[in-house]
């Protein structure tokens, strides 16, 4: 069948979170099934879609500027277009909508987080007729799962259970863009989960702004502990998710990382701050005692249990008690991964009204302060594993070193060994090996193999 896209290339630019990452697999999907050719580098595209972020600033500034560069990069030879189609989703095309084609008059199609399946149309109306095409809903009718997938790995699924978010932190823009919580029937995603299973796919990671307030909608009370019992019983020999919520956190999920054989042992809770009384002006509903005793339960349940978070430092009125008690939470914790961020405004929140006197180079202080125990804390959870042996799904070849295979631990954690002679990353890519680690750094794991397999 010969479609308008047959013989175009594309190129697909993420930022931001897992959900974003999971939607550019379905765009290309989409694209690849009308006969387009994914490609690397915007060089050689004539179609580029950039999938959004809206919740740092600088996200934005990245946006602009690599959609402003564009123009002056020349097209590719023999390419059947006079000038390349650039198209931007995800959350920044939700919130600006027009605006941005306003701001970029190069930009050809702008389309939101709730309507992906309408991009084929928007980018062969670009091609066709030339001019700007924008298309925003206000909700979703569908899951984006329903669209085809190309997906980056073959062995390694994202799955979304919910969309959108309920919670109106003060600072996150997010329900704004995403839209209210909406879950999906725990028959479709099973039946999502059973076929990834029957394809060879080792690892799913279920999604959601908050996947345990799932079926809250649909149920009247969450049922995130029955979706991870259905996804166990598919086979899947891993099984991940993010993101929690410390509110909706229950003590039922906590327990299945001690009974369920595909839940891997990490689990990414972001705090945020270590402050009560930050977070109440964050909206976040829970203690800083609530989440340390989530943390006593977790490890009851798993004992070395990875544990990452979110940290916000110099949110409007954080004082320098209040930076205390979060240096001093990510201290007696001991994240594995601390993925830390300075405050950054952004408009439509109730925070971005909130007036803070703090001055810059103290908040920077505080950050470099914040960073440096995350580091010396990271670098002992991962001495506990040093001279064991860990399970690692290959991922491929390090990008620092082909020598080297990079892989995940159960726990998440980055492990490199070298390649047996012979053998090459792509032979091993999506399959279980075992690695004595002799090497424990902040960041990763480093060892070898053990019963080193022989290329096929």
């Amino acid at each position: 069948m010969q479609t308008p896209f047959m013989n175009l290339t594309f190129c697909i630019r993420t930022f931001g979170c897992q959900m974003n990452k999971h939607d550019s697999e379905r765009i290309a999907g989409m694209l690849e099934g009308l006969g387009a050719l994914a490609v690397e580098s915007v060089e050689k595209a004539d179609i580029v879609a950039f999938m959004t972020c809206c919740v740092r600033e600088a996200a934005d500034t990245r946006l602009y500027g690599q959609v402003a560069s564009l123009k002056n990069i020349p097209l590719r030879s023999g390419t059947p277009l006079s000038k390349r189609i650039v198209a931007v989703g995800g959350c920044i095309g939700q919130r600006d909508g027009e605006r941005l084609v306003e701001k970029l008059p190069h930009l050809d199609v702008v389309f939101g987080t709730h309507n992906l399946a309408s991009l084929p149309r928007l980018l062969q109306s670009a091609v066709e007729k030339g001019g700007h095409h924008v298309e925003v809903l206000d909700a979703a009718s569908s899951f984006a799962s329903e669209l085809p997938a190309s997906r980056e790995h073959e062995w390694a699924a994202w799955l979304p259970i919910t969309i959108g978010c309920n919670n109106f932190c003060t600072y996150c823009i997010v329900p704004y863009v995403r839209g209210r919580e909406k879950s999906r029937p725990l028959e479709d995603i099973v039946e999502e989960a059973e076929r990834y299973v029957a394809a060879g796919v080792k690892e799913i990671t279920l999604l959601g702004q908050n996947v345990n307030s799932y079926g809250r909608d649909l149920y009247g009370s969450p049922r995130f502990a029955a979706v991870l019992d259905a996804l166990d019983a598919t086979g899947v020999e891993r099984l991940r998710f993010a993101t929690s919520h410390p509110r909706d956190l229950t003590d039922e999920v906590i327990g299945k990382f001690a009974t369920l054989r595909s839940l891997m042992p990490a689990l990414h809770l972001p705090v945020q701050s270590g402050s009560d009384t930050v977070l109440a002006a964050m909206n976040r509903r829970y203690t800083r005692d609530h989440y340390r005793a989530l943390v006593a339960k977790l490890r009851d349940a798993v004992g070395d249990i990875a544990l990452s978070t979110d940290v916000i430092v110099g949110f409007p009125g954080e004082t320098a008690k209040d930076f205390e008690d979060t240096y001093r939470l990510v201290d007696e914790v001991g994240y594995h991964q601390v993925f830390t961020f300075i405050y950054s405004k952004r408009e439509g929140t109730p925070a971005a009204s909130m007036n803070d006197p703090t001055p810059r180079e103290t908040i920077q202080a505080r950050f470099d302060r914040l960073v440096d125990i995350v580091q010396k804390r990271a670098f002992e959870a991962n001495q506990r594993d040093l001279n064991t042996v860990v399970d690692v799904l290959v991922e491929g070849a390090s990008k620092r070193d082909t020598g080297l295979l990079s892989g995940r631990s159960p726990k998440n954690q980055t492990v490199h060994a070298p390649l047996p002679p012979g053998v090459s990353a792509e032979d091993l890519a999506g399959s279980i090996v075992r690695v004595r680690v002799d090497e424990a750094k902040t960041w990763y794991l480093a060892g070898r193999l053990l019963d080193p397999p022989t290329r096929p």
